[in-house]
């Protein structure tokens, strides 16, 4: 299970949700085998004035939220595939795009009424 907030400028990528959630969306099923057809993405875009960072008005924060379980190597996979692959496809530079995986143990979840470590998932967490 993952779920992916990305924070940034409204007038920068309120035009360009799609584009942004499909080259993450494609950097998580490389990296880590998510169907493709499993897509949890939350946009929060702010004004100008409420997103205060030393970086380009292009300034993107990718936070992936997800099941505890995946290798070392699998998070540096993501990470790589985000500023390899994603970055450029956004035409962002290194300096503005900043990862984030956070990871949560399945019992801490609820997912279709069930503690997400109940939950049978068609693909491996465990990778």
């Amino acid at each position: 299970m993952a779920q992916v907030k990305l924070y940034g400028r409204r007038d920068v990528w309120g035009p360009r949700r799609t584009e942004v959630s499909d080259a993450v969306h494609a950097a998580l099923v490389g990296a880590w085998g998510l169907p493709a057809d499993k897509r949890f993405h939350r946009f929060v875009l702010l004004d100008p004035e409420d997103l205060v960072a030393p970086r380009s008005d292009a300034y993107l924060v990718v936070e992936i939220v997800c099941f505890t379980g995946r290798t070392r190597r699998a998070r540096r996979a993501l990470i790589a595939a985000m500023f390899d692959d994603v970055a450029p496809a956004l035409g962002l530079s290194a300096d503005d795009l900043e990862v984030v995986v956070i990871e949560s143990p399945a019992e801490n979840w609820g997912i279709r009424g069930v503690s997400g470590d109940e939950l049978a998932l068609p693909y491996r967490v465990d990778v």
